[in-house]
């Protein structure tokens, strides 16, 4: 168990590395004192732009993706593997998400996790990103809410994993499912502004939002 402890532990460490607070170095800025107060992409993209916000997104989605893919089969000396590689992974994943959501450099105030997922299916199952993303997609389209979206996306991918994929590993099945309940945790504001009428909506993708029918 020391093996799946100290890997999990470097998961948590690397998922710190927030892509906010690195691309706000470079402009010397803290998009958590702006905007939403989020250090998360959308956040970065409604107020420093598609390139702040890029480096953003490639950085947490990249830290998901390296976490997965590198940690799980990394030869840590003097330490025996007890624990299938998948689990492993499995639990890599949940740490890195853990750690962008609570960074240790940045007094445990993160983002949503959203993008560091993401990152982490490209390497535990790619063929779940296409079905991800359309959910999302299709939910920004009909109620121009990214956040919406994207609790929807997390919420329903266990069953469309189960349905899309032939034989889904009890390992990939139980991250999704822990991920069914952390997203929509995570995106407890972004509820409670729908709740009450004042989440952001963003028009250029809200496509089948109602016309405007007031008297010209």
């Amino acid at each position: 168990m020391l093996d799946l402890f100290l890997k999990s532990l470097l998961a948590y460490l690397l998922g710190s590395v927030m892509g906010a607070m690195l691309a706000g170095r470079f402009r010397g800025v803290d998009i958590r004192l702006q905007g939403s107060g989020n250090a998360g992409g959308t956040n970065a993209l409604r107020t420093q732009g598609w390139r702040f916000a890029a480096l953003v997104v490639v950085v947490d989605v990249g830290k998901g993706a390296l976490a997965v893919g590198l940690l799980p089969g990394l030869a840590l000396p003097g330490v025996v593997p007890v624990l299938p590689q998948d689990w492993v992974a499995a639990a890599c994943a949940m740490a890195v998400v853990a750690g962008h959501v609570w960074p240790v450099y940045h007094q445990f105030r993160g983002g949503k996790g959203a993008a560091t997922v993401i990152g982490a299916l490209l390497v535990l199952q790619p063929l779940l990103i296409l079905p991800l993303l359309g959910i999302w997609l299709v939910a920004v389209m009909v109620w121009g809410m990214v956040g919406l979206g994207t609790i929807l996306a997390a919420v329903v991918l266990p069953l469309v994993a189960w349905l899309w994929l032939p034989a889904p590993s009890a390992a990939l099945m139980a991250f999704l499912i822990t991920m069914t309940l952390f997203i929509p945790y995570t995106h407890r504001s972004n509820i409670r502004r729908m709740l009450e009428g004042t989440e952001n909506r963003v028009r250029r993708l809200w496509l089948l939002r109602p016309r405007d029918r007031s008297p010209p």
